[in-house]
């Protein structure tokens, strides 16, 4: 395991905790943005739990390889269905947006 790997798995998993916690506490800049986008609210404790879920995954990962595999292939999915519903939504300069989340999951991915 280099250090390059800890580094960008840890920013990973702060930024994916980030917002995890800005979907769980509702925050204005998010909830807004996915009402526009179609999703319902009764699904925010599901996706903010998700996210959390993949933030600690890659976390344990940095003990268990396998753990942090498998989180960050969840976070990927879930961050390229962000991706899906924000393009379906017609938003198209939000498209970035989910970008930045998932950038770091991948690079901790490869560098794993």
């Amino acid at each position: 395991m280099s250090v390059a790997h800890v580094i960008v798995t840890v920013v990973a998993a702060v930024m994916a905790g980030f917002s995890a916690v800005s979907v769980l506490a509702r925050a204005a800049w998010v909830v807004q943005p996915m009402a526009d986008y179609g999703v319902p609210a009764a699904w925010m404790p599901w996706l903010g739990a998700a996210k959390a879920a993949g933030a600690a995954g890659l976390l344990v990962g940095l003990a268990v390889p396998a753990v942090g595999i498998a989180a960050a292939i969840g976070l990927v999915l879930y961050f390229t269905g962000a991706v899906v519903t924000v393009v379906r939504a017609r938003w198209f300069s939000h498209v970035p947006f989910p970008l930045v989340y998932v950038a770091p999951v991948v690079a901790a991915l490869v560098l794993s």
